[in-house]
């Protein structure tokens, strides 16, 4: 089964090409998975396969030992590694597995310190992540403490082997053939996102019980994707695995109302539960959380860009992963288990001609632009969304938390 997930990873994830290389940030803890990775990744021809590996235990040493002072400087080479092979055309594969409260107690603004640092100095890398140059792929695997976090009644040993159970099930790895699975994921997905994309969608309404009252406005020239992607260079991947998600950028100034979460959201260690965000002509003007409010707060203020929002993902209350009644506390996986939105960064590809756009240009036709990008579920069993058409009339995308489509 991990051969089959690497293998998996590879082919269709990065969809890694002869002579490319391949980047993998992974915790130490999933070494098993990385040298899977690396032995597929040589097998089509990888130019090279490096790894960085990373551990929890260390970086929250870090953490409660540093001044936040010292997390506003990168170091000079590790900007250099990341913007060279940006430069270079790597893929770029990131597998998850942190504890969902590995940081709980550190300060939220030392780790948000680190990673506006890391965007500033790293630009060149996130650029051609979030432009549609390089491909990059993100994908879970099982560490003890997230083991625990999903399964807390069982030993260590049986909640990673659960652990790694759902992840093979939700990233169809049980099927006999997975890459041909995912296949056929892919051709799912078009029918509704040809169906969106012909509507002339003006604006989207939620409405739902926890109180969610947002209208989103949409861009001239909007698209929406699912499944996965195209890079300019022409070459097909699928950058989250799994996904169930069609997704598009909004118009950043045409979002107003309030929204109300309905998961938790594991951001860096931290958790953050039971919150709201209202906007007004686009931007976050009042925010709340049961859970995590500091935290929240500074994932809004990393910069201007984090109070608007740069993302509406549509997925069924009626879901494989929804309906497999577990909570990974890991975005993802749980926003392909309901609705969400993003605050911060939008996409290129979610404009017609984008990724031909400067960020400059995108900005000025209505698509966000931040340092981060964090999404938050919102999909509730009677989450209603009523599109309006640019000739006025109503279309109804969601009722009862599923497609009406």
């Amino acid at each position: 089964m991990l051969e089959k997930y690497a293998e998996l990873i590879v082919k269709q994830g990065v969809n890694l090409q002869k002579g490319q290389e391949l980047v993998i940030t992974a915790s130490i803890e999933c070494f098993e998975l990385v040298r899977a990775v690396a032995r597929q990744a040589f097998a089509v021809g990888a130019k090279d396969v490096i790894v960085d590996y990373t551990d929890e235990k260390v970086t929250r040493l870090r953490y409660e030992n540093c001044p936040v002072e010292h997390f506003q400087e990168v170091p000079l080479y590790f900007a250099e590694l990341k913007n060279q092979y940006a430069l270079k055309h790597a893929a770029v594969l990131s597998i998850v597995s942190s504890n969902p409260e590995a940081m709980k107690g550190i300060d939220p603004m030392k780790i948000q310190t680190w990673n506006i640092a890391v965007h500033k100095t790293c630009q060149t890398f996130f650029d051609h992540l979030d432009m549609g140059i390089d491909r990059w792929c993100i994908v879970g695997a099982p560490s003890v403490g997230w083991a625990n976090k999903v399964f807390p009644d069982m030993s260590d040993q049986e909640a990673v082997q659960a652990l790694w159970q759902a992840i093979y099930k939700v990233t169809r790895c049980d099927q006999e053939n997975p890459i041909e699975a995912w296949n056929e994921h892919r051709r799912s997905f078009e029918r509704r996102v040809q169906i969106l994309n012909e509507k002339k969608i003006k604006s989207l309404h939620y409405h739902n019980s926890l109180g969610t009252d947002l209208t989103i406005g949409l861009n001239d020239g909007y698209l929406f994707a699912g499944g996965g992607s195209y890079t300019t260079d022409g070459i097909y991947s699928f950058p989250n695995m799994p996904t169930e998600e069609i997704f598009s950028s909004p118009d950043r100034n045409q979002v107003n109302g309030t929204v109300y979460s309905s998961m938790p959201l594991n951001y860096n260690g931290h958790l953050v539960d039971q919150f709201s965000m209202t906007f007004e002509n686009g931007r976050i003007v009042d925010f709340h959380a049961e859970v995590g409010y500091e935290v929240l707060k500074s994932i809004i203020e990393t910069d201007e860009g984090s109070h608007y929002l740069g993302e509406v993902a549509l997925v069924p209350y009626n879901s494989p992963i929804r309906n497999m009644g577990i909570l990974f506390y890991n975005t993802l996986f749980d926003e392909n288990a309901a609705c969400h939105l993003a605050i911060g960064k939008g996409f290129g590809e979610c404009l017609k001609n984008g990724l031909t756009m400067s960020k400059e240009q995108l900005l000025e036709k209505g698509i966000n632009d931040s340092l981060t990008h964090v999404d938050f579920m919102i999909g509730t069993k009677d989450l209603s969304i009523i599109a309006t058409l640019d000739n006025g009339e109503e279309f109804v995308v969601f009722e009862n938390g599923n497609y009406a489509f």
